[in-house]
């Protein structure tokens, strides 16, 4: 497999530790997963003139928050249009040689790649990321070359923050002991990221995560999930596939609303396979 000069170094970071771990001495396989359908939610019915509708909606939310701590939402404000170009200029920037995402400073600084703490194969995370403030999305200065992405970028992060507050209201308002302030405190930009994942091609072992088991530490992510594949969430003690859908969402509730809601609602643990 030939090395692109986008990709992060990867394989030579990780050789001699992958070589040399025990973890590899007996055969792994990777065990076949069942595929789920998360709960679909249509948020068109927040807006009905029926408000039995609109609260049938907002009950939806809360059992999906609870039940699963993952959903899916449709209806949901954000076109695909500019899905679709957001995308598009996430592709020609991880297309960008790796020393220009790493050293020029794009999107504050923010590129980040593979696991450095990771002392064993199932600590890798095959990846790459710019991991951007909301506060400095808007930034022309962040961009450099590619003066594209900061007009899309900058509708991208504005139409998820205003899906992020729906969904926040909804949520705290149903739980009954918040407070409008406490809504405002949980999607205020200064403490919201937008984030652009990029997952390369992994010539060593099929076992490698392109991110591994983890719970996500904030109050919500929204995730805007490809074709390809590969996310899985654990539910009743195995793994299980989300299968994409290309006119959904994913929201996923994280480890600070579990904190401030428990027990009424969870976070639950996630990985990324590489497909």
């Amino acid at each position: 497999m030939a090395h692109s000069d986008s990709d992060p170094p990867l394989l030579n970071h990780y050789g001699t530790l992958l070589c040399h771990s025990t973890q590899w001495d007996e055969p792994q396989t990777r065990v076949t997963m069942e595929e789920c359908q998360l709960p679909l939610i249509d948020l068109c019915d927040l807006g009905s003139d029926d408000e039995m509708v609109r609260r049938a909606c907002a009950a939806a939310i809360c059992k999906a928050s609870s039940e699963w701590g993952f959903f899916q939402v449709v209806n949901h404000g954000i076109s695909s249009q500019l899905v679709d170009k957001m995308r598009c200029e996430q592709v020609k920037l991880f297309r960008a040689p790796f020393e220009t995402k790493a050293t020029s400073g794009l999107l504050n600084n923010s590129y980040r790649w593979g696991s450095p703490r990771a002392t064993c194969p199932n600590q890798f995370s095959w990846s790459e990321a710019f991991h951007v403030p909301l506060t400095k999305v808007s930034d022309e200065a962040c961009y450099g070359d590619f003066k594209s992405l900061r007009e899309v970028m900058t509708c991208f992060a504005a139409a998820m923050s205003e899906l992020s507050r729906l969904l926040a209201g909804i949520l705290t308002e149903n739980l009954g002991n918040w407070k409008q302030a406490s809504i405002s405190n949980i999607c205020d930009e200064t403490t919201c990221f937008l984030r652009l994942n990029h997952y390369p091609a992994c010539p060593i072992s099929p076992e490698i995560f392109g991110l591994v088991p983890h719970t996500d530490s904030d109050f919500l992510t929204i995730l805007c999930q490809d074709q390809v594949g590969g996310l899985q969430l654990m539910k009743d003690s195995k793994w299980v596939t989300v299968k994409p859908n290309k006119d959904a969402l994913i929201v996923n509730i994280g480890d600070l609303f579990q904190v401030q809601t428990n027990p009424n609602f969870f976070s639950f643990t996630v990985n990324i396979l590489l497909i």
